[in-house]
């Protein structure tokens, strides 16, 4: 099953962001297919903000797990984390 994966940046965050971002594409580089899809929400100056991950795993206890373990995570990137079922069909 498919979960899609809504992350919104703390206020002020786009430096912790970049200095994390290495980390972070390195550890989805790690999960291999079950990545879906992955990329950054953007600003009205085309900023990162956000993220969106559409993650392919049985249950929402295997998708809390890993994003546990997501470098953004760790350095306390988001203020809003928003985790849906989601369905691909095309």
């Amino acid at each position: 099953m498919a979960f899609l994966v809504t992350c919104i940046d703390k206020e002020n965050s786009l430096e912790l962001r970049l200095a994390t971002r290495e980390k972070h594409i390195n550890y989805l580089k790690g999960i291999g297919d079950k990545v879906i899809l992955a990329g950054p929400i953007l600003d009205k100056k085309d900023l990162p903000c956000g993220t969106v991950l559409i993650l392919d795993f049985n249950n929402l206890n295997q998708v809390n797990s890993i994003l546990k373990k997501d470098p953004y995570n760790e350095v306390n990137l988001f203020k809003d984390l928003q985790i849906t079922r989601f369905k691909k069909v095309l």
